[in-house]
Formats: structure tokens, C-alpha cells, sequence
């Protein structure tokens, strides 16, 4: 079980990052954009950590209180329940 949730979480990063990465391409060309609640979603369903680093390397929704914010209380959420999963598991 542990193995499907540690992929999970890598294919669900990975699409997180390259929806920032899209989004912000979007926003340089002034084209449709991603909505920012699918943003943060793909952050809160385990992606925040490709959230995080996505808005470093492409310097994507670094001004806005929600992101600068909430992707990282989103991350720190997932790290204590993450360490949580790991004792019930042990």
C-alpha cells in the first residue's frame, strides 16, 4: 500500500509542476489560463510540493497571498499528515 501512495504522490507532483509550468507560459503569451482553484487543488490532493518548487523555478503566483501562503501550510498539512500515516502504519 505504501508503494501505490508513494507513487501516487510522485505522479500527482509531477502534474502539479507542470500545470504551474503551463499556466505560467499562459500568462507570459496572455492566453486562457489554468483557474487558480485548480492550482491550489492539484496542491491539496498531494501535490504541494510540486506547487512549491513550481512557483521557484518558473517564479509563477509568487504575489498572491494565497499561494505564497497557502501552498506552503498546505505542504506543512501533508508532511504531519504524512508522518501520521507513517507511525499508524508502524
Amino acid at each position: 500500500m505504501v508503494k501505490y501512495f508513494v507513487v501516487y504522490l510522485l505522479v500527482v507532483n509531477l502534474i502539479t509542476f507542470f500545470l504551474y509550468g503551463i499556466d505560467k507560459r499562459r500568462a507570459v503569451r496572455k492566453a486562457w489560463r489554468i483557474p487558480e482553484s485548480v492550482l491550489i487543488g492539484f496542491a491539496a490532493i498531494g501535490g504541494s510540493v510540486g506547487a512549491f518548487l513550481a512557483m521557484l523555478v518558473f517564479r509563477h503566483k509568487t504575489k498572491l497571498a494565497k499561494f505564497t501562503v497557502g501552498v506552503p501550510l498546505i505542504l506543512v498539512a501533508q508532511i504531519f499528515a504524512a508522518i501520521a500515516f507513517y507511525k499508524y502504519l508502524s
